[in-house]
This record gives C-alpha cells, sequence and structure tokens, in this order.
C-alpha cells in the first residue's frame, strides 16, 4: 500500500486527529498568509540604500488569483469534473463577483500601509454588519434581535480597539493617514467584501454551481481585472522591476499565494467534513492567534483597551458559532449571513475566494 494513502487512513480513522490536521492546515496556511502580507507591504527589501518597500498591491492580487485559478483547473481536471470547467452563468456574473473581491483585496493589502495588522485583522471581523445589510438589499434577508445584537458587539469591540490604542503602520507617514486613508481603505474592504460573499451566495442559488467552477472562472476574471488594472496605472513594469531587483520579494509573493491557496484547499475540505461551526472556531482562533504573532513579531503593543475591545470581538464570534448548536434557542433558524471562508481574501479570498454557500454543503 502507498506509505501516503496508510497515513491518510490512519488521520480519518481518528476523528480527533482528523480535526487536528484539520485545524493545522488552516491556522498554519492563514497565519503564514498574514505574516507574509505584512512582511511584503511593510517591511524594506534590499539593505541600505537600496532598500525600498513593495507598494504594488494589485500584483499582488494578480499573483494570488493566478495561482489560485491554476490549482482550480488541475482539481477539476484531476478529479476528472471536465464539465465543470466551463461557465454555467453569464460571465458578466463572475466578472461582477471578481470586480468586488478584486476592489476589496485591494483595499485590504492598502490598508497596511496606513493602519497596523492587528487593526486590519479585527476590522475584518466587523464585515458581519455590511453582510447583514448587502443581504438585505440584495436576498431580502431578514435577521433577528440576536444577530443585530452580535453584529453591534462586534462593531462596539472594534471601535473600541481603534479608539484605545496605537493604530499606526510602520510605513505610515503620520497619524491623520492612518485615521483617515488607512479607516477609510478598511471601510471599502468591509463594504465590497460583503458585496462579494453576498453576490457569491445568490450565484450558488441561482445556478447549478459547484465551488471550483466558481473559484476557477471568478479568479480568473480577477486575474484579467488585476492585469487591466496594472496596465492602465503603469504599474506592472514598476512591478516587475521591483521584484527583479529583489527576487526575495517574489519568493515572498509566490509562498503567500500558494499559502492562501492551500488554506483555501483546508477550509473547503473542513466544512464539507465537519460542517459550519467547527469551521467558524477554527478561523476565531486563527484570527486572534494572527494578532498575537504580529504582536510578537512585527512589536505591535496592544493596551488594556485594545485587550477589551479584541476579547468584545473575538468573544462575540465564539458565541455566534456555539449559539448555532443549540436548535433554536439563539435564532439558529435565523438566515445569518454567510461566513466569508480567509476567504477565504480567500473567504471572498481573504483570503480565499470559496463561496460562502459552500458552508452548507
Amino acid at each position: 500500500m502507498n506509505p501516503i494513502t496508510w497515513l491518510w487512513g490512519k488521520i480519518k480513522a481518528h476523528e480527533k486527529v482528523h480535526v487536528a490536521w484539520c485545524v493545522t492546515g488552516i491556522v498554519g496556511c492563514l497565519m503564514l498568509y498574514g505574516v507574509l502580507q505584512e512582511r511584503i507591504m511593510t517591511m524594506p527589501f534590499g539593505e541600505g540604500a537600496a532598500a525600498e518597500v513593495f507598494k504594488y498591491s494589485l500584483f499582488l492580487v494578480l499573483c494570488n488569483r493566478l495561482t489560485t485559478c491554476a490549482v482550480a483547473i488541475v482539481m477539476l481536471v484531476h478529479d476528472g469534473k471536465y464539465s465543470e470547467i466551463y461557465p454555467v452563468a453569464p460571465i458578466w456574473t463572475y466578472f461582477a463577483v471578481s470586480l468586488s473581491n478584486v476592489i476589496a483585496t485591494t483595499c485590504q493589502y492598502e490598508a497596511l500601509k496606513y493602519v497596523s495588522f492587528p487593526v486590519q485583522t479585527l476590522g475584518k471581523c466587523a464585515k458581519m454588519l455590511p453582510v447583514m445589510i448587502w443581504g438585505i438589499l440584495m436576498l431580502r434577508k431578514k435577521y433577528k434581535a440576536a444577530d443585530w445584537g452580535l453584529a453591534l458587539v462586534i462593531t462596539s469591540g472594534c471601535t473600541v480597539f481603534l479608539l484605545t490604542g496605537d493604530v499606526k503602520s510602520k510605513v505610515s507617514e503620520s497619524l491623520w493617514q492612518s485615521s483617515i486613508y488607512g479607516l477609510a481603505l478598511m471601510l471599502g474592504y468591509l463594504g465590497f467584501d460583503g458585496f462579494t460573499s453576498t453576490f457569491q451566495d445568490k450565484l450558488f442559488k441561482g445556478y447549478n454551481m459547484t465551488t471550483y467552477n466558481q473559484m476557477l472562472y471568478t479568479t480568473m476574471c480577477s486575474s484579467i481585472l488585476s492585469m487591466l488594472g496594472l496596465f492602465s496605472s503603469g504599474q506592472l513594469p514598476l512591478a516587475f522591476s521591483f521584484v527583479n531587483r529583489h527576487p526575495d520579494a517574489l519568493s515572498s509573493m509566490m509562498t503567500l499565494s500558494v499559502a492562501a491557496t492551500v488554506g483555501a484547499l483546508f477550509i473547503s475540505y473542513t466544512i464539507k467534513t465537519f460542517g459550519a461551526l467547527v469551521f467558524a472556531t477554527i478561523m476565531t482562533t486563527r484570527q486572534f492567534l494572527s494578532i498575537l504573532l504580529s504582536c510578537i513579531l512585527f512589536a505591535h503593543p496592544l493596551t488594556g483597551g485594545q485587550w477589551l475591545g479584541s476579547t468584545m470581538v473575538f468573544g462575540a464570534l465564539y458565541y455566534q458559532g456555539f449559539a448555532k448548536k443549540d436548535g433554536g434557542k439563539h435564532g439558529a433558524k435565523t438566515e445569518a449571513p454567510p461566513k466569508d471562508t480567509e476567504r477565504g481574501e480567500a473567504a471572498a479570498q481573504e483570503e480565499p475566494l470559496l463561496g460562502g454557500k459552500q458552508e452548507e454543503k
């Protein structure tokens, strides 16, 4: 017997080991993604006078999407699902998801020029509110008071975090830039990311669409849009020139893209095997650990008020996850806002773009 097949059989035979394997895959890949994201966007490449900071966020989006697109094709061919290579929805719908996702991801990367990684990561937890708003506008969904209460607690926790400590990025020139540009970019991320996951949800409901089919065409369209943006802004030759001067930057970008894509596959497998509750718990833990790791590696000390804000946010997220287990005691039958599978940018592609609806599969 193939050693890999034998080992995989042993892992699946023990549920705790199986869950641990999924946790290790998701947390490991997405924490690596977070560290590399901060490294690429805030730390200089090169030494002395030749040191410079990477500025072309759209090029990073392009690398990420091309990698995910290639993996989606390989997975479809490997599984023999050749029919799923063809689009099952009008191309414009894939482009709509892609455009909002590219804008959201670019805002996410650009925000690191103005706000610290802990601020960016915690801010992404506040996406519940815009997703609910988009759900009402696009899908005519209705939410119970418990859902609005959770969204309010999470938003309040983020606000406490912002108001009680340093939010400035290491490469931001002033606190004014952090306060205005950084927060504007985070609001842009939340708005467009909420639209992305809601529109994905709508596509899954309206068409017989699989995860890999949507993954393939949205990332393909995202690659085209990113390339057009780089060409029209004149950034493509500048980005190529940068990675030519600093090959280690390209290595970091490719590692980031692979980590995001592999993390997306772990996310898809975990949701399919163990359900949304286990996945939500893992992702909440991963976000908290990412903030801690960033504080250690990149020297982002948190104040007492920021720890309070973090506790409010992650406490509400854990409550939201475990409340679904109570069979309706906490509004489990409410049409809860689709979670971004960090995507998922993924989530929406956190990080990785896989589609919120797959949590129900």
